[in-house]
């Protein structure tokens, strides 16, 4: 599951799957959490890797996390787990791509 996240020609030519609108809120912060070193993302239009594809994120990309939510359990460099971050209105990330230190929450949940 998690070589999904990472960026493939099969990624970019995949069929559009359900979309998911989410307001993010304004992060408590301004901090960014890195991404695995060595891994470019596929950012989604929600928490599971049957939605959409919107852009795929830079190698030593830095991201907001404004809300996290549950969703599809996928496997990543850190780890094995559901929760996904909002990183912009609209755009997700499986939590197991980004490094925040913890294995839990690190934002509000998303409505």
């Amino acid at each position: 599951m998690g070589v999904d996240e990472q960026t493939t020609d099969a990624a970019a030519t995949a069929a559009a799957a359900p979309e998911e609108t989410t307001t993010a809120a304004t992060p408590a912060s301004s901090h960014r959490y890195p991404i695995a070193p060595g891994y470019r993302v596929n950012v989604r239009t929600g928490p599971g890797t049957s939605y959409r594809i919107v852009r795929t994120l830079p190698l030593g990309m830095k991201v907001p996390i404004y809300c996290q939510k549950p969703g599809e359990r996928v496997t990543g460099p850190y780890g094995t787990s559901n929760l996904w971050c909002n990183i912009a209105n609209g755009q997700f990330i499986s939590d197991t791509y980004v490094y925040t230190g913890s294995d839990g929450y690190v934002a509000p949940r998303c409505d």
